[in-house]
């Protein structure tokens, strides 16, 4: 029976004090500011004039976010995490030291060398009747002082209209020796950072299984139940990305990387022809896949559990060789795990006479 795991933070049976502020005031401990609903967005939120009971919780609250981190689909199992802002909020995020030191040594950036982060960046490109139009979760790049013809150049673009959108944006333009800069400019090798966790199914409304009322069921301390996860589409939202988001890092002259938890990891690795453990690396490759545990650390013990064990996963995007046997690809992913037989098919047709008949006539 799956239930609750983490709700702001939190372990669902952590009743200590500092707990029970982070849930009273609706406090993400990893952005260090009040949930945004995380991977629920606003679908999860709940109006508290709509329930007295609840509004006594959240004092000062009008709408509250169903603040849930993640899930415990069976009591022994590891959980399951559902906000993305529970894995790795980058630049400000907090209790998630080993997930961001990992993915930083990985990316290839020196040591000292200052990165700018940028969250949701949306591109829009059309070329030749062809339409690119993606959300990065995070784009990383380096910041230096930067010669004014020099972003010129990186842009495509006269200066008269880059200045206006540029200090509009805050950038500082400063004069040294009678050339222009821009400080701390974006240039260099980008970094995209894509964050896939979890996806619940709808629940049951009747049964109070759905994430706001499990939510509500939980924190007033009442018996609660939670939605399962719904695996398709988990799989579904990473592979409609996968491979394209890792061909334009590379387009762009740096590196993908997609952080995901080992439970998911698992899942695509027993659902497709991918199979992640052939892929551990050391150096990166085409596709970048980080991967974290929440190992024996997922306990009853009170305290936000850190995150402390994680591997990289690299390989190529397709295969590199023409055998009849092809090698291990990250394209696997988008493969049959195994083809059932066809006694298979004809056993279940058997067991169902069909709807409905038609004659060929062309």
């Amino acid at each position: 029976m799956s239930k609750l795991f983490e709700v702001f933070g939190y372990p669902i049976d952590d009743n200590s004090k500092k707990a029970q502020q982070c849930r009273a005031s609706a406090w993400c401990p990893f952005m260090d500011c009040e949930c945004d609903g995380g991977g629920n967005r606003y679908l999860s939120h709940i109006e508290l004039s709509k329930n007295t009971e609840l509004k006594s919780f959240f004092p000062g609250h009008k709408i509250i976010p169903s603040g849930v981190c993640s899930l415990q689909l069976q009591q022994d199992e590891l959980p399951w995490i559902i906000c993305p802002k529970r894995l790795l909020v980058l630049g400000r995020g907090h209790h998630q030291n080993f997930v961001e030191s990992l993915l930083l040594q990985k990316s290839g950036y020196t040591r000292g060398q200052t990165i700018g982060v940028w969250p949701e960046v949306k591109v829009k490109y059309k070329q030749h009747g062809k339409t690119f139009d993606y959300t990065f979760d995070y784009i990383l790049m380096p910041l230096e002082r930067v010669k004014y013809d020099e972003i010129e150049n990186i842009t495509n673009k006269k200066w008269n209209q880059l200045q206006p959108v540029i200090q509009k944006a805050g950038y500082s333009l400063t004069d040294n020796d009678g050339c222009h800069y821009v400080e701390d400019f974006p240039i260099g090798s980008p970094c995209i950072v894509e964050i896939m966790t979890s996806s619940t199914a709808g629940g049951n409304k009747r049964k109070r299984t759905t994430i706001p009322m499990a939510f509500e069921d939980a924190i007033l301390g009442k018996f609660h139940q939670a939605p399962s996860i719904n695996y398709r589409q988990v799989w579904a939202r990473m592979v409609s990305q996968f491979i394209v988001k890792s061909e334009v890092g590379m387009a762009w002259g740096g590196k993908t990387f997609w952080v995901i938890q080992d439970t998911l990891a698992d899942y695509i690795s027993s659902t497709t022809a991918l199979d992640f453990q052939k892929f551990i690396a050391e150096q990166t490759s085409e596709v970048n896949v980080l991967c974290f545990s929440y190992g024996k650390k997922a306990s009853k013990n009170p305290g936000i559990v850190e995150i402390g064990k994680g591997c990289l996963y690299a390989g190529p995007i397709s295969p590199i060789s023409n055998k009849s046997k092809s090698p291990p690809s990250f394209q696997d992913m988008i493969r049959a795990p195994v083809c059932p037989p066809k006694s298979i098919l004809i056993g279940l047709l058997a067991k169902r006479f069909p709807s409905n008949k038609m004659i060929v006539k062309y």
